[in-house]
């Protein structure tokens, strides 16, 4: 089984989209199932309604998962577990404050050197432990720091070779008896069985820890890790949260299909065949071991063009994008001008709303009073024939004004195409200006 497991903390990250993708897909190609397993251990960061927001855009994505779980639901089995390494000696009871050890932390960070728990209460003896918790002083437990390397193969970057001083002796269920990331992550992995651990590199530096968890409690059977490269922004540094596209969200309500969202993120960093596909076609030949080790960069204007190759893929738009079957014609002249269906929409919903600019208003005025009081021509030619006759107009003073009674834009299509497209509807529109 394979498991995409985000936190209900924030807004999806197109990081943890592409790592949702990359999870699907393989689950797909090995007939594993894909899981979805909401991490919601952290109360305090946890934002209400975060979770259906996800599962929803999941939906969207046609990233169906076969079940979903929250891990809060296993708390009971986390703390049955750090009881085990207790009674094992593989983990130990922590009564030092918080206090004390950001006063370790501020030293560690003053001798330039990185901070590592000093190990004070490994070795309390039982009758120190009995009375310290006969008083209530609150206590952590810390998993005891492993005496050998970590040691594993990432199925994209490699080798890799933890020592113990870079693993620690790191705490696994806080003082509200509620686990932390690391030890739920490694726990639940074991109970789901999970064979593959699809997942950004930003995670690393977890992975020793949680083998080491798994190693403690005796489980032996291997889970394989494939860490992915980070995304970068225009400039070339780890792209923010806090920047737009970064939002799944904010690239939806700016009008990127989602197909194209799906089609951009699989082909970031990596180069196949074919450059416009679907999540279908990407399962036939996607191939995890292939994937670059480097970063990508994160390009907007390639998302457009995939954008609007996908665009082109919808057989009715008005119907897709909520439209009466009529505007049909002139909402596909609108998308072969356009990068995202929101600059459709923007340029549809423009066609009905009054004339703003004074430059033609006269112009505009007078080519009004001209279709409205008289029979629209079959053909363009014909029409515009007897409109430049009566009215005398020409050049830019006859298309300029004739396009804004159009489109209510003076540039944009060939006003041969829009008179055609808009022909049934041309006086209801001109009305309006």
């Amino acid at each position: 089984m394979l498991r995409f497991a985000p936190s209900p903390t924030g807004d999806m990250h197109i990081g943890n989209l592409r790592v949702a993708i990359f999870n699907y897909i393989v689950a797909k190609q090995r007939g594993e199932k894909f899981l979805v397993r909401i991490e919601d251990t952290d109360k305090e960061r946890n934002i209400e309604g975060k979770d259906k927001e996800i599962l929803a855009l999941l939906e969207l994505f046609k990233l169906i998962p076969d079940s979903v779980v929250y891990q809060s639901g296993n708390f009971h089995i986390h703390q049955q577990m750090a009881k085990q390494l207790l009674d094992k000696k593989k983990a130990f009871v922590c009564f030092c404050d918080e206090e004390e050890l950001n006063k370790e932390r501020e030293k560690a960070k003053k001798e330039k050197r990185p901070y590592r728990y000093s190990g004070k209460c490994e070795n309390l003896s039982s009758d120190e432990v009995e009375k310290l918790l006969k008083e209530k002083k609150p206590f952590v437990i810390r998993i005891k720091k492993p005496e050998n390397n970590i040691k594993f193969k990432d199925e994209i970057k490699g080798e890799f070779d933890f020592s113990p001083f870079e693993v620690d002796s790191f705490v696994i269920l806080r003082k509200d008896y509620t686990p932390t990331y690391n030890f739920a992550c490694a726990i639940d992995d074991m109970l789901y069985d999970i064979s593959l651990v699809i997942r950004g590199e930003d995670h690393l530096s977890n992975t020793p820890k949680q083998i080491h968890i798994r190693n403690s409690l005796g489980y032996d059977k291997e889970i394989k890790y494939a860490h992915l490269p980070i995304i970068l922004n225009e400039e070339g540094k780890k792209l923010s949260k806090r920047e737009n596209h970064a939002s799944v969200k904010w690239l939806l309500e700016e009008g990127f299909m989602p197909e194209a969202i799906v089609n951009y993120l699989i082909l970031l960093g990596n180069s196949f065949e074919k450059e416009v596909f679907t999540l279908d076609e990407a399962i036939e030949f996607f191939d995890l071991s292939k994937i670059s080790r480097s970063p990508a960069k994160f390009d907007i204007e390639k998302l457009k063009f995939l954008n609007k190759e996908h665009m082109k893929r919808i057989e009715n738009l008005s119907e897709y994008l909520g439209y009466h079957k009529q505007y049909e014609e002139l909402l596909k002249i609108f998308r072969d001008e356009s990068a995202t269906l929101k600059e459709i929409r923007e340029k549809f919903e423009a066609v009905f709303e009054k004339a703003k600019d004074d430059e033609f208003k006269n112009e505009r005025e007078i080519l009004k009073k001209e279709i409205l009081e008289n029979e629209l021509e079959d053909s363009y030619d014909e029409f515009k024939k007897r409109v430049s006759k009566n009215t005398s107009l020409k050049g830019k003073k006859l298309f300029m004004p004739l396009r804004e009674l159009l489109i209510n834009q003076k540039h944009g299509a060939e006003i041969k195409d829009l008179y055609k497209a808009m022909k049934p509807y041309l006086k209801e529109v001109v009305k309006t200006r």
